[in-house]
């Protein structure tokens, strides 16, 4: 009969988590419940109320109260492994994600889980889809992701405030270094004595940023469960690299649908052509020359090379012409004996999975990722609930980290003199 109640426990649960994802639709899309939502709702609340009735029937007529108040007894700590059940604090991800199995799977709920649940329809009350994953242990795989990422932690991140759905930044329009265009239009004038003033005042545009998910879904056996190390470590290190690899492929090449704007094709990103007769699949000495000259001298400072591990033997292989022969310029004096440069032009060399394959575009790229703008949510959300796949004896474990950016130049730069653009963005065209 215990089983009886849970069963009924456990489809009250399900008929809650349906109307919670009806309401997060509703809300997401910003509008009043319709008609038929309504009577949704309306018929599913009446079914938990009866559901609720019959459960407290089965208790008081079997008396089975005592069998399932030691069912939520708080969890035992002897074990010695285990924290002690003063502890207010939990060690790991993996120890919480597995007194939330515990909890769901028997009942058994470590008093530290209640601490943090939520009123009304929602994923931390356990009855209504599971307990929420706090959030110092989902910003630890959030924190280690961007530790992860090559590029994202080097871009310039804001946070949006809590009533906020992205953020509007306002920067100068300004694309030419030209006398009359810096600034978006200031120009000052040398002028005699009596002479005109004409005014002139800078020029703004506005760069719109609106927050996209980038979601991760774990199903997790309940063997696995039971080992809370192995659960860390999986877990852990999974998502925080997965989150790593989706940030850094967006800021390298996202196309901006529901996604953020990446740099590889961007209307700021310069090109630079290969040389003239220059053999397929090559990097030459010639294009990092050219590279470095159309990067924005303020930049120089910041960039790094991102390139795609097959340019390597590129760049060891590399030479200045010199008479009839030629001087390598990327090994160190002591040849391939000594420890190899990790730079180029004085900058960090750094490969990156997202770069594309020799002799594409993007295969080698001098970037400077100050430029780039990246807005977040204040952290990851993360939820559990053991419905979704309970009939395969797993629980899920969900992460949103809602995340926006794009390059903060709008255009590449026309200097002030010279003949060709520059930019904090560069890229080698593709030799194919």
């Amino acid at each position: 009969m215990v089983e009886k109640v849970l069963q009924i426990r456990s489809d009250i649960a399900e008929m809650f988590d349906s109307l919670t994802a009806m309401e997060a639709k509703i809300e997401e899309e910003k509008r009043d419940m319709s008609e038929q939502e309504q009577e949704t709702y309306n018929s599913t609340m009446a079914k938990i109320k009866t559901m609720r009735e019959k459960e407290q029937r089965l208790i008081e007529l079997h008396g089975l109260e005592d069998e399932l108040r030691d069912l939520s007894k708080p969890a035992d700590f002897t074990d010695p492994n285990q924290p002690k059940a003063d502890e207010a604090e939990w060690r790991n991800l993996g120890e919480f994600l597995g007194a939330v199995y515990k909890a769901e799977a028997t009942g058994n709920v470590d008093r530290r889980l209640t601490e943090s649940r939520q009123m009304g329809l929602n994923e931390g009350v356990p009855s209504e889809g599971g307990f929420l994953v706090q959030t110092d242990h989902s910003n630890q795989l959030l924190k280690r992701a961007y530790e992860t990422g090559a590029l994202a932690s080097r871009v310039n991140k804001f946070s949006v405030g809590a009533n906020s759905n992205g953020m509007t930044i306002n920067a100068v329009d300004e694309d030419s270094r030209v006398a009359g265009s810096r600034w978006g239009g200031v120009q000052a004038y040398w002028l005699h004595e009596g002479g005109a003033k004409t005014p002139s005042q800078p020029s703004f545009r506005q760069m719109e940023l609106k927050l996209k998910k980038l979601i991760g879904l774990c199903y997790a056996t309940d063997e696995l469960l039971q080992d809370t190390t192995a659960l860390e470590s999986i877990i852990g290190q999974a998502f925080s690299e997965e989150f790593a690899f989706m940030l850094d492929d967006a800021i390298f090449q996202g196309n901006g649908v529901g996604q953020p704007l990446g740099i590889l094709g961007h209307p700021a990103t310069v090109g630079v052509a290969p040389e003239a007769g220059q053999v397929a699949n090559t990097v030459i000495f010639e294009n990092i020359v050219n590279m470095w000259s159309r990067m924005w001298a303020r930049s120089r400072g910041n960039a790094i090379w991102a390139i795609n591990q097959d340019i390597e033997p590129q760049l060891y292989t590399m030479s200045l012409a010199v008479g009839t022969g030629g001087v390598p310029v990327y090994m160190p004096a002591g040849g391939a004996s000594a420890s190899p440069y990790a730079t180029l032009m004085g900058r960090p060399v750094v490969p990156i999975e997202q770069a594309s394959s020799l002799g594409n575009i993007g295969d080698i790229s001098l970037l400077d990722l100050s430029q780039y703008l990246l807005i977040d949510k204040a952290g990851m959300q993360s939820a559990s609930s053991i419905h979704v796949r309970f009939v395969n004896d797993e629980t899920t474990f969900r992460f949103v980290y809602r995340v926006d950016g794009q390059p903060a130049w709008n255009a590449a730069l026309t200097p002030a003199n010279g003949n060709n653009t520059l930019s904090p963005f560069v890229q080698l065209n593709d030799r194919l």
